[in-house]
């Protein structure tokens, strides 16, 4: 009995010692290690609980705690709807939502890693961070940085009770994570000189518009845009149009008609949520890209992304961008779409896609618009821009249908970045080895992959297809030059 009582004793103390421990500025942490000697962080907090008073305010630092803090179970997401595909993130929710995670291959690497913080999508309204660091990237020797932030109207609301800042807190709260890395990923291995930010969708709209925001400079060196792009295709709000819409929500969650700051921090988070997903936004066809679109607040974003991008802002910065073959649906009618998508030049968008009278348009139109309004036309406008301005931009399309031949759609590429694909499959779209090359280097090029060269005055774009990488120039040019961008 005392002896298995000793062996009991000495295994825990085993397995306590291989826990690993860092002393982060507030406070330590202490985590898991994986069978194959990676070590995981979860839940740890980067700002103060944006609550009460602090809801609607700009990240505050993180409290410091005292004593040894367990990071092995994952925070709740932030608030939001259960729309299905968001399940596991809706079960499990809070307004109190301001952590992150870390995967690290090495905590005491030879030389500092290359870091990739990722920025998950989802309409900036659902989706959350957890779990993302259990990715099969982290063994490429990548230090990898998953963040959360708050979302729908407790993260991009604005109301002029609110004050100056009103608005972009989601935003803000990836700039308090960046700080939040800057400061302690060398105690992960990591090199804070070397971040590398990249999300999808929605996360690949933030990534451009960090970019272009003052708020962001030299808390990042390199970023990846998938499926997304500062302007994601629809016009910027003004601040007091976002105001304007603010106070729609916030009356209909239940708050008075010119309500306090105190009166709106009082109304309840999911009334408040709910309100959001109800509202009707004029501007929008889809009410469900309610808060893709940017909000110039004066903060945050101090102009308009087609402004930024035409002044060469972020072009000092490397950047990967890129969109899948087809990815959502076209809500409401092609003419329709045409007419709000090229403007003026809609009669000439109307022969583009076979639509006038003798005219033949495509079997998949629908999908085909879509993709050329809401991403493949504002990716390249973002890469010409960038390349008018001298800066280093690889752009890509991914067309590999899923599994059981399901057809490419929105979100296909991300098991081939973060997944565990097999070989066979990295091998026919190695983008986890072009990301985590760019992420060492600021160039995905490297030894063993297919030429990619960077987008210029020949718009080269690296097309992922079911027989391999393959070169296409001037992707979608002739309706890509009928619309303006946003």
């Amino acid at each position: 009995m005392i002896g298995a009582l000793a062996a009991f004793v000495l295994t825990a103390a085993g397995m306590s010692a291989a826990a690993p421990v860092v002393e982060t500025d507030a406070g330590a942490i202490r985590g898991e290690t994986t069978e194959d000697g990676r070590s995981l962080f979860r839940g740890i907090p980067f700002a103060a609980p944006p609550i009460g008073d602090l809801r609607w305010q700009p990240p505050q630092p993180a409290t410091p705690w005292q004593g040894l803090r367990e990071a092995t179970r994952s925070a709740p997401a932030c608030m939001q709807v259960d729309y299905g595909w968001n399940h596991e993130a809706a079960a499990n929710q809070s307004e109190d939502c301001l952590y992150l995670e870390v995967g690290t291959p090495s905590l005491r690497p030879e030389k500092p890693l290359p870091v990739m913080v990722w920025i998950h999508g989802g309409g900036n309204r659902g989706g959350g961070g957890a779990g993302t660091i259990s990715s099969p990237i982290v063994r490429r020797g990548i230090v990898l940085v998953s963040v959360q932030y708050r979302l729908s109207a407790l993260g991009f609301l604005s109301h002029p009770a609110l004050g100056a800042h009103s608005g972009n807190y989601g935003l803000m709260d990836q700039q308090a994570a960046l700080r939040w890395v800057r400061a302690n990923i060398a105690r992960f291995g990591g090199d804070p000189a070397n971040v590398t930010i990249f999300g999808e969708s929605a996360g690949a709209q933030d990534v451009g518009l960090q970019m272009l925001s003052p708020g962001a400079r030299g808390l990042f060196a390199k970023a990846i845009a998938e499926s997304g792009t500062p302007g994601f295709g629809l016009p910027p709000r003004s601040l007091t149009e976002n105001e304007t819409l603010g106070e729609h929500i916030a009356v209909a969650a239940g708050a008075p008609p010119h309500a306090s700051a105190r009166q709106l921090r009082a109304v309840p988070a999911a009334a408040l949520i709910a309100a959001s997903e109800a509202a009707d936004v004029p501007a929008l066809d889809d009410d469900s890209f309610i808060w893709l679109q940017a909000v110039v607040d004066g903060v945050v974003l101090t102009e308009t992304p087609a402004a930024s991008l035409a002044r060469g802002t972020g072009n000092d910065i490397p950047l990967i961008l890129g969109n899948n073959f087809h990815e959502l649906g076209l809500h409401g009618t092609p003419q329709r779409a045409i007419a709000q998508g090229f403007g003026t030049n809609a009669p000439s968008a109307l022969k583009a896609y076979g639509l006038t009278r003798g005219g033949t348009p495509p079997a998949d139109l629908e999908l085909r618009l879509a993709n050329d309004l809401t991403f493949r036309c504002p990716a390249l406008h973002v890469a010409a821009a960038r390349t008018l301005g001298g800066g280093q931009t690889w752009h890509y399309q991914f067309s590999i249908d899923g599994p059981g031949e399901a057809p490419v759609t929105h979100g296909s590429e991300i098991r081939y970045v973060l997944g565990a694909a097999g070989s066979a499959e990295g091998a026919l779209a190695p983008l986890a080895a072009y990301w985590t090359a760019f992420a060492a280097t600021g160039d995905p090029n490297a030894a063993g992959l297919p030429a990619w060269p960077r987008f210029g005055a020949d718009a080269a774009t690296l097309e992922f297809t079911a027989n391999g990488a393959r070169l296409v120039h001037r992707l979608s040019a002739e309706v890509c030059a009928l619309r303006s961008a946003p």
